[in-house]
Order: C-alpha cells, then sequence, then structure tokens
C-alpha cells in the first residue's frame, strides 16, 4: 500500500466524537482532584503528629489500595461492558488521588531527618506490605463473593 492510500484509508474511516485522549484527560484530572481532595480532609481528620507513625497516611494508602483491588476485580472480571472512561476516572484518577505514596516518601524523609528512625523504618517496611496485602486480599475476598457458582 502506498503512502497515497493508506492516507485515503485513514481519511475513510470515521473518528467516533470523543473517541480521543482529552476525555480521558478530563476524567482522569477530575477524578484526581476529588481523590486529592479525600486525601486532603483525611489528613485535616486525623492529623500527624511530629515524628509520630503517620497513620493517617498509612490508611488512606491500605484502604485506597483495597478499594483498587475491589474495582479491578469488578471492571475486569464481573462488568462485561464498561463506559470506557469508568476505569480512567476512579482507577486512576480517583483513587490515584486518594492513594499517596509521594506523601509517603516525604513523611519517611521528615521522619528521618528529625531522628525518628526506628519509626521510619517501621513505616518503610509497613505501608508497602499492607497496601499489598489489602489489594491481594480485597481483591480475594470481591471474586469469592462475586464469582460465586452457584451449586
Amino acid at each position: 500500500m502506498t503512502a497515497q492510500e493508506a492516507e485515503g484509508v485513514r481519511a475513510a474511516v470515521p473518528r467516533r466524537r470523543g473517541s480521543g485522549q482529552l476525555p480521558v484527560v478530563g476524567v482522569v484530572a477530575v477524578g484526581g482532584g476529588l481523590g486529592a481532595l479525600a486525601r486532603y480532609a483525611a489528613a485535616q481528620g486525623w492529623p500527624t503528629a511530629q515524628g509520630g507513625f503517620p497513620w493517617t497516611t498509612f490508611w488512606v494508602n491500605v484502604v485506597g489500595c483495597a478499594v483498587i483491588g475491589v474495582f479491578l476485580v469488578l471492571i475486569t472480571e464481573v462488568l462485561t461492558a464498561p463506559h470506557r472512561l469508568v476505569r480512567p476516572f476512579f482507577g486512576t484518577g480517583v483513587l490515584g488521588g486518594f492513594t499517596t505514596f509521594s506523601t509517603y516518601a516525604v513523611d519517611l524523609q521528615r521522619l528521618f531527618d528529625t531522628g525518628h528512625a526506628r519509626t521510619a523504618v517501621a513505616y518503610l517496611v509497613a505501608t508497602p506490605c499492607a497496601a499489598l496485602t489489602a489489594v491481594w486480599l480485597a481483591a480475594t475476598a470481591t471474586r469469592r463473593v462475586l464469582l460465586r457458582r452457584p451449586r
């Protein structure tokens, strides 16, 4: 196929309205803003004392990962034809904005810088372990509950 023929084929194929990346970027941005607002509200509601274990960030990440586990099972294994913007909006946007591994890194740096190395190491190990466990447990439980076959 020549370049002219290929161009003719591309021109003949109609583009669906809204099928580009702009709607995806838009829903990720809106979802991310909502998730970040929820995380900010949690941090304001349960502030961490200087040098203390950052429980709010820890639990935000653990809960967010559990919700990701449930959501991904629903969106990939249960729902037959979800709208193409559901996953970017909720998975990438809302849950990406809610969970905060950048704050986790800042918390670690602050703990080390202020001489709270034991707390920092505990946080360093506990957060990824708890987050990965949460996503696995939530996905497993969701599969067992929703994909159970009647006997």
